[in-house]
Order: C-alpha cells, then structure tokens, then sequence
C-alpha cells in the first residue's frame, strides 16, 4: 500500500472545476495513475468549489439557537448554522455540541468549520458548511477521473471527525464510489478455519484514515492523496453503507 500526497494543489475557489484541476495538477506533478487507486479528496476543497459558505454577519439566530448557543458557550449565529443543517441535536454540553447531520452523520457541530479559510476584511466571519451531497460528487469525480486517466479508481471524500470514546481526530468516508465502504466479510473464514459471524470492515473510512496521515490537520495544504496497492472491486453501495440505522444505536 502507497499513500502520497499529490503536490502544489492550488487554492480552491467557488465554482471552480475540482475534478479538472485534480487531473491537471496530478498530471503536472508526473504522478502516474494506476489501476486500482483510490483518491481521497478533502472535504473541505468540495464544500469551496461548491460555494458552500454561510457569513454568519447574516444569520439571525432563533430562540432555540440563542438557547442552546447559551448552554454550549458557542456564538448563537453559528449554533444556527448547526442547527440548519442537523436532524437532531444528540448530545451537548460546554464547548461540545454533537448533532445527527442532515446527511445522516453523527459528529461535532455538523461539519460547519471555520479553520483554512481565508481571512480578508470582509471574510472574518465566514463559516463552511459540508458539501451537498458527497456520495453524488464523489460518483461524478470517479467518472470524469476513469475517463480522464483511463483507469479503474475509486474516490473517497473525507472529513476529520472526533470519537465517542476516544481523544483524538480521525478520517473519516463521508462520500464513497467505486469501492465498498463496508466490506461485509460474514462467512469468510479466520486463521483456524472458523466461519466469520459478524465481522464487517469499514473499508473507506480505513482508507480515509491512512489517507489522514499524510493529508494532516493543519497547514500542510495536501487535500488530494492517491492510495495505491489495495485490492478491491467495484461496487455500486456508498458511503450510506457506513450509517449505523438509529433503531440499531445503543447510545440514542
């Protein structure tokens, strides 16, 4: 297995064409694409190309906002925001806010994030909100890619999510196409030739991880990195196959 960052990716803006300058800038750097590759790409420069920012000089928060704004001791424009892209608030307490996305995601403050944005006079307040529909964008990327490199490739978006039980960030598959995102290997046998009864691998959310390494959390600047070497198959699930129903939830 092979992670690499793909080089002197440039800044993202909105509408700009991701998938193009994915291609070009691997194609710039001499990278070979190889059969089989999956690219993760960063939240973040898809929720940029997508426009999806909010100016919180904008909102005007509810009473609900203004009341759980007070409890988390978060900016009441910005629990607005959360709340506007959340079915549920799960839990909170101070400085924690943690909500069911509209996208079905359980995690801090539903993505809305403000770090890596730029910082112009008239931008101090913006915040970035989650793409729209990542399963649908990553489907299109793997298109326009195989065309582009003429090769079988997967595509991951991922996001840097904390965890119930532990310290510490993570990668995480927000949007799958082209491999399973949950390899389901009930039936296979262990090391002693002893049938598997539940054991299902979170394959893209594995590959975002390792590919987390590498992209970092901070000032790298690498949001696009190539996995190479992993045997897969295509599959036609996404990411959706990582959603654990609430029904199923023992901590809701």
């Amino acid at each position: 297995m092979h992670v690499i960052a793909i080089p002197d990716f440039p800044v993202i803006e909105p509408q700009d064409d991701l998938a193009s300058t994915v291609i070009a800038t691997i194609e710039i750097a001499g990278i070979e694409v190889l059969n089989g590759d999956i690219l993760v790409i960063a939240q973040k420069i898809v929720s940029k190309s997508e426009n999806r920012y909010v100016d919180l000089s904008s909102v005007q928060p509810s009473e609900n906002a203004q009341r759980l704004a007070k409890l988390v001791d978060k900016d009441p424009r910005l629990v607005q925001v959360i709340l506007s892209e959340s079915s549920e608030v799960v839990r909170h307490s101070p400085g924690v806010l943690i909500v069911e996305h509209r996208l079905g995601y359980i995690m801090a403050n539903a993505g809305v994030d403000a770090s890596n944005l730029s910082k112009t006079c008239d931008e101090k307040e913006r915040v970035l909100l989650l793409p729209r529909n990542p399963n649908a964008t990553c489907l299109q990327f793997r298109k326009d890619f195989e065309d582009a490199f003429d090769r079988r490739i997967g595509v991951i978006i991922s996001d840097s999510v904390g965890r119930a039980w532990r310290n510490g960030s993570i990668g995480m598959a927000l949007g799958v196409a082209g491999p399973p995102a949950l390899w389901d290997r009930v039936g296979d046998e262990d090391l002693y030739g002893r049938p598997l009864g539940v054991t299902e691998v979170g394959f893209a959310d594995q590959v975002a991880a390792a590919a987390a390494l590498v992209m970092g959390e901070g000032n790298e600047g690498l949001p696009v990195i190539k996995v190479s070497g992993l045997d897969w198959q295509p599959v036609d699930t996404n990411a959706d196959a990582l959603l654990r129903p609430k029904e199923r939830d023992l901590f809701r």
